[in-house]
């Protein structure tokens, strides 16, 4: 009955939107029109509209409408997605109910800069660590029937510097709550065949929590040098980031002291700083009018280190790759085969009061083979077919004699994964897509080790299946887009990630989950008028997932029913943008996250909330048709008290309480200056 509700209150609200739009639409001459997208989903540059697969993307204008801080705010606006963003430097993204137990960051995606791989070996996703300044849009697939791209089950984010074709330089000062400061310089240069793009960005702020000081200094370039019949692109990622950690904590400092951090983190001033570089070179070939290649060749390279209560680690990756993907079109089809080949080596230290005990290096080589075919037999229609194989192999060597030699080798089997998806579009009005497809995930190199160090031979990676219905419509002379789907997973080999001690994790596999749900996207052009009112836009979206255990025994006890923890049954974010005139520009955010389960057993609760998010941005023309945007806003007008993250299935130590929550941010307030110089 609740979804029947909800489904008779959206279609009431797009009638009453379409009488409005019509009756605005009336009064002028033009007709409102949504912008066509074309995305790079599943290997090939394709109009959304013909797609066989859901695919979500936001522009950089729908990107650059937060306070440019907090990247949950903007993967908020995609449908299936939820971002656990504990801190600047504490997330965890979820995708379709996939990725809700790793305890403190993403590995059930995988991320792509450019289409360079950002994920690391272990399959550690941090695209927020991005400036949102130097993201031009955003293709996010969801669920496994992204195998194509390798591991993740959950699915795939895909991030692109912005495309400019003019000379421009922009420059940027915020200032905001908890002595929150950004600095940042954007420039673009063009000169016929070159392009080059640069963003540079320092973000500094003391936290609204104790022990939650934040510093980040990045550069991102890119560019593309374009001939006849081939281009050469570049693409480099800096970053220097320096955070502490205030860590969850339990029921009764959340309640009580939200602002305070976990005491022993503290009590230490425990910390994590790193230094991350990622460079990529890609050629792209017209070998004929119906063949080309994109061969990309990357490198990467890490140095971390954490101040923890339990112990300090100190660890570093270096390694690299390449990318080749060759393909042909013609009038009826499209085909693509490509390789992605990755080799890290991962080294890694603890110490404890100053004393070494342990240190182990690893090397870790992921293959991944795949193919794609796009048959149209007609121009209604466009079925897909494609697979990929994997194989992933770890080789680890003991460098610490004292606890005897733990150094041994893990080969995985080979993993096929292939993927069936039709979309059918019989007018610019109506496209109908289904697809079915198999992913999977590697355990981390963490969770492949037994608690006393040794290799686990019996961990499998993680295994499922997705099936998808959608529709897209553009309605009303195109002045609505409307997309909604509906799916389900089924995982195999469920891999858990238990907390042995505060600093000893490991991995199983625990059974069966099943992911159903049901995601829907608008985006609606209210009315455009060429003076006050202006303009009013709408872009909503509203997810209902079910997560539960299939099959699943944890220390004797039977899960089977339960339902997931750390994933919401109902998500709904609303942004509206109102230009009232030319300079002025007002928008809002608001955003329903409903209650989730804390652990497995269903026991503890965290509660659901609503934000409201306020910005607005007012631009004066200055020296030659030079652009100046003053602009400020509030980041929870409600001042609600939440947990946008979680610790699920946190482990109590002692007399102490299990430390679920990391509390959500108070009432807070920026506001800065951007320059635009053409």
């Amino acid at each position: 009955m609740n979804i029947l509700k909800e489904i008779f209150i959206i279609k009431a609200c797009l009638i009453t939107l379409n009488s409005f739009s019509q009756e605005v639409n009336s009064d002028i001459d033009s007709t409102i029109y949504l912008n066509e997208v074309v995305v790079n989903a599943f290997q090939i540059n394709t109009r959304q509209h013909q797609v066989p697969g859901a695919v979500s993307v936001l522009s950089g204008e729908e990107i650059q409408t937060t306070d440019g801080n907090n990247f949950a705010h903007t993967l908020h606006s995609i449908p299936g997605i939820f971002m656990h963003s504990g801190t600047y430097a504490t997330s965890r993204v979820v995708i379709r109910g996939v990725g809700s137990r790793t305890p403190y960051n993403t590995n059930r995606i995988k991320s792509y800069l450019n289409d360079i791989p950002i994920t690391s070996s272990d399959g550690i996703s941090t695209p927020e660590d991005i400036d949102l300044l130097g993201i031009g849009r955003i293709e996010v697939i969801k669920g496994p029937a992204s195998a194509i791209y390798g591991s993740g089950l959950g699915g795939n984010i895909n991030l692109y510097t912005p495309e400019q074709s003019n000379n421009s330089v922009e420059a940027l000062t915020q200032y905001g709550s908890f002595n929150t400061i950004k600095a940042a310089a954007t420039g673009n240069y063009n000169n016929g065949n070159l392009n080059l793009w640069g963003n540079i960005s320092h973000l500094n702020s003391d936290g609204f929590r104790e022990n939650s000081r934040y510093r980040r200094t990045s550069l991102l370039s890119s560019g593309e040098w374009k001939q006849l019949n081939y281009s050469l692109e570049y693409t480099i990622m800096l970053i220097d980031l320096n955070a502490q950690i205030p860590s969850s904590v339990g029921k009764t400092l959340y309640e009580t002291d939200p602002s305070a951090a976990a005491p022993n983190w503290k009590a230490i001033e425990g910390y994590k700083e790193y230094q991350r570089a990622i460079t990529g070179l890609t050629l792209s070939n017209r070998l004929s009018e119906n063949w080309s290649n994109r061969l990309s060749v990357f490198g990467r390279w890490t140095d971390s280190y954490e101040r923890r209560p339990f112990n300090n680690l100190d660890d570093g990756t270096s390694g690299g790759g390449i990318r080749n993907r060759l393909t042909f079109h013609n009038t009826h089809w499209d085909a693509l085969i490509g390789l992605e080949w990755v080799n890290d080596i991962y080294r890694w230290q603890m110490d404890l009061n100053n004393e070494l005990i342990n240190k182990n290096r690893e090397s870790r080589d992921n293959y991944n083979f795949f193919g794609m075919v796009y048959w149209r037999p007609a121009s209604d229609w466009n079925i897909s077919l494609g697979a990929a194989v994997n194989k992933v192999n770890y080789k680890l060597t003991d460098q610490y004699a004292k606890n005897g030699d733990q150094s041994g080798e893990r080969s995985f089997p080979i993993i096929f994964s292939p993927r069936l998806g039709i979309n059918y579009a019989p007018s610019q009005l109506l496209a109908l897509y289904g697809s079915a497809g198999h992913g999977f995930s590697m355990p981390s190199p963490e969770e492949t080790l037994l608690p006393e160090g040794d290799i686990n031979e019996e961990l499998k990676p993680e295994q499922g299946v997705q099936y998808e219905l959608g529709i897209r419509l553009n309605l009303f002379s195109r002045s609505t887009s409307i997309e909604a789907s509906v799916y389900q997973i089924d995982l195999t080999n469920l891999l858990v990630t238990k907390r042995l001690t505060e600093d000893i994790f490991t991995g199983i596999n625990a059974g069966k989950t099943r992911h159903t749900g049901f995601e829907f996207m608008i985006k609606q052009k209210i009315f455009k008028l060429p003076s006050f009112p202006g303009s009013l836009n709408l872009n909503a979206n509203y997810t209902w997932s079910q997560n539960k255990f299939i099959d699943f025994t944890d220390n004797e006890i039977v899960y089977d029913g339960k339902k997931l923890p750390g994933i919401p049954s109902h998500i709904a974010q609303a942004n509206l943008q109102w230009e009232p005139i030319k300079q002025l520009s007002i928008g809002t955010q608001l955003q329903y996250v409903g209650k989730q389960f804390i652990d497995d057993a269903n026991i503890n609760i965290n509660e659901k909330y609503f934000l409201v998010n306020l910005r607005a941005s007012y631009s004066l023309s200055v020296i030659n048709n030079s652009r100046l945007e003053l602009f400020a806003g509030i980041n929870n007008l409600t001042d609600t008290h939440y947990s946008p993250m979680l610790t699920v299935n946190a482990v109590a130590f002692g007399n102490a309480e299990p430390r679920y929550y990391y509390p959500g941010m108070p009432r807070h307030f920026f506001t800065g200056i951007r320059l635009f110089l053409l």
